[in-house]
This record gives structure tokens, sequence and C-alpha cells, in this order.
């Protein structure tokens, strides 16, 4: 699915959103929630063909899957927090998306810990 039809879809439900929520306000987050989710869903098999994409370079350069893997993860982290981050945000609770996105960090923060470890150990085996 293309840009311009990924457009038009979020453009529908934000403005059905925006109708439905003067009268059904519980309705509104509902469908706010279906159209991110399906906007996500209908881009999947891009994010599959990249992720197959830095697998096969990853192979090719020899480099170890862990830390193809945890670069993924990283990835997919961040994409989370930020979508819920949001999806509460429009829920009006400010306060708990912030948590979210700090808990990210920190996910994040362990998840690259090792990685970090390696680097300094071969910086450390140049240097020696």
């Amino acid at each position: 699915m293309g840009i311009l039809q990924l457009v038009a879809l979020g453009l529908v439900g934000g403005i059905l959103v925006v109708l439905i929520r003067q009268t059904r306000p519980e309705l509104a987050l509902q469908l706010s929630l279906v159209t991110g989710a399906l906007i996500l869903l209908l881009l999947m098999d891009r994010v599959v063909s990249v992720v197959v994409l830095l697998q096969e370079l990853a192979q090719r350069a020899r480099v170890n899957s862990y830390f193809l893997d945890t670069v993924l993860k990283v990835i997919g982290v961040a994409y989370l927090a930020e979508f819920s981050g949001q999806v509460l945000r429009d829920a009006g609770e400010g306060s708990v998306a912030a948590k979210i996105e700090v808990a990210a960090k920190v996910i994040i923060l362990v998840l690259a810990a090792p990685i970090v470890v390696a680097i300094l150990e071969l910086i450390g085996r140049f240097l020696a």
C-alpha cells in the first residue's frame, strides 16, 4: 500500500474520530486505535522485507546475529512506545504516556548495554 492510500486512510479515520468524539467520545478512542493499528498492519509487509534484507546483509558481513536482533528489538520498543504514547495522549493520559516513554528508554538502555560492552572491549583490544 502506497503512502497516498495510508494518508487517505489516516485522514478518513481522523475525520471520523473528530465527528464521533462530539457525541460518543468512548467510541472515538476505539476508532482511533483501530485506525492506527490498521495503518501499522498495512505496513507490516514492508517492515518484514526490510528485516529480511538486514538479516541477509548481516549474514554476508558475518555480523553476529545477536547484534542485529538487539537493534531490531530496540527499534520495536521505540515504535511501540511511540504508538502507545500517542494513543494515551489522545485519550488525555499524557502522564501515563510519559511514563511509558521513560520505561521504553530504560528497556532500550538495558537491551543496548551488551552491545556497548562489546564495542568497549573491541576498542580496548585495539588500544592494547
